[in-house]
């Protein structure tokens, strides 16, 4: 969430929700095909309701605070599964939690995606049914805390014009990256989704840490 450095925490937090959305639309059109429904289900439908609830507590918990937290728990995932192969099997009770955790953090700080693809990375899934399960999850998450976001005037109106500017580019990267995913092997595609990972948790830990010292 880089543009949090130039706008208010709130403002960020709900234009960064549009682009995520509009990436997902992006990526489950060009994936869909590879839909892992089951799992969508399993993990989507808690992953939306507690999306909710993340949504609404926003404006009571302290948001580094929860950054740091997360970040920490990340960077241990990622340290693990990069050297000794760590794997969550993709039972029903883990996915409802991954769900259930990564759409809590979703709608309360906007940055569950991490936290969902350490679970569904962990599922070793293939990587075409991992981006469009993944996609179709978010997308889920995003239409359920957007509305949120602009009941609570998270959005000012000098800002709209942000919108068709946040699609377009969403839609372009969602399709420059299928070109991408599909010359790029299975192992080095994990390794890139852990690096990702890791480089988020590194920048949730130094904001909690700045907060607090």
């Amino acid at each position: 969430m880089g543009v949090s450095f130039f706008l208010d925490f709130r403002t960020a937090l709900i234009l960064v929700a549009i682009f995520h959305m509009s990436g997902n639309i992006g990526r489950i059109t060009f994936f869909r095909h590879r839909l892992d429904k089951r799992l969508l289900l399993v993990f989507g439908i808690p992953s939306v309701l507690l999306t909710i609830a993340g949504a609404l507590l926003v404006n009571y918990i302290s948001q580094p605070i929860l950054k740091l937290i997360l970040g920490l728990f990340l960077i241990i995932y990622v340290f693990i599964s990069w050297n000794y192969g760590f794997s969550v099997k993709p039972t029903k009770m883990n996915s409802i939690l991954g769900g259930s955790l990564s759409g809590f953090f979703a709608g309360l700080i906007g940055t569950g995606g991490a936290l969902r693809s350490a679970f569904l990375t962990s599922f070793k899934l293939e990587k075409s049914v991992y981006i469009s399960t993944a996609a179709a999850i978010s997308l889920a998450v995003d239409i359920t805390r957007i509305p949120i976001y602009l009941g609570s005037g998270f959005l000012p109106r000098n800002l709209i014009y942000f919108i068709p500017i946040l699609f377009v580019i969403a839609i372009a990267g969602s399709f420059i990256g299928k070109k991408i995913v599909h010359k790029m092997p299975h192992k080095i595609f994990r390794r890139v989704v852990l690096v990702t990972i890791g480089l988020v948790s590194l920048k949730f830990i130094y904001e909690g840490i700045t907060y607090l010292f």
